[in-house]
């Protein structure tokens, strides 16, 4: 079977991740939800357009602006066991919720941090709500700086201008997408989200997360071994 192109795997990549992390029921989301079913479908489409600006902008920091780190062996393999327990904490968190009437939070410092830039910056359009409530959320560009680590070790994403465009332009596809389902269900759906099926959907990320954490304690457990033999 013929390889993939480099570049289409980091697109590809891109893609898959931006996906997966816009699924889990969180602040956006919910306004997704919420706004979608009492005004409409434009609403809630230009909330999640500003989000995926952001998303997109967070990704672009963590390639470009922590790129010159992944050099360094000892942070590499420091970031990749941070990437680890950090997703095997995530999805144990969303395993166990029991409500989604508050968004999973990191810590209080984070919770007042968002607080404050949305008091300061008071997005009152669409879009500019959309884009604050990710810009309020420091997890967003953390999570991201540890998947630039793992996909640039693994060489899914290779340290070229080219691939990681690839790859942020595959985020921006996968979070769009994802946004723009949503809010096109909820705005067609309207009280078919109860809270028992985000309850399910947020069980279902914290699996997939769990299962992707265990996936990467097996690939460093197999570096490790590969390299005392």
């Amino acid at each position: 079977m013929p390889e993939l192109p480099p570049i289409l795997i980091a697109g590809l990549t891109g893609f898959i991740s931006g996906l997966l992390l816009s699924i889990p029921v969180g602040p956006i989301n919910l306004t997704i939800i919420n706004e979608g079913a009492r005004r409409g479908f434009k609403w809630a489409a230009l909330i999640g357009l500003g989000a995926s600006v952001m998303e997109v902008i967070y990704c672009s920091i963590a390639f470009t602006g922590f790129s010159s780190f992944f050099g360094n062996p000892y942070i590499k393999a420091a970031m990749e066991v941070f990437s680890f327990v950090f997703m095997l904490f995530l999805g144990i968190r969303f395993l166990m919720a029991k409500t989604v009437s508050s968004p999973m939070h990191i810590s209080r410092t984070a919770d007042r941090l968002e607080g404050r830039i949305e008091k300061k910056l008071q997005p009152h359009s669409a879009f500019f709500t959309g884009l604050v409530r990710v810009m309020g959320n420091p997890g967003v560009l953390l999570f991201w700086i540890f998947l630039a680590v793992n996909f640039m070790s693994r060489e899914w994403v290779s340290p070229t201008w080219e691939s990681k465009l690839a790859c942020v332009g595959g985020v921006a596809l996968g979070t769009g997408l994802w946004f723009f389902g949503l809010s096109w269900a909820v705005s067609r759906g309207h009280g078919k989200f109860s809270e028992k099926t985000l309850l399910r959907i947020e069980h279902l990320s914290g699996l997939g997360l769990i299962g992707l954490a265990l996936l990467h304690g097996a690939h460093i457990a197999w570096q490790l071994a590969r390299t005392k033999g």
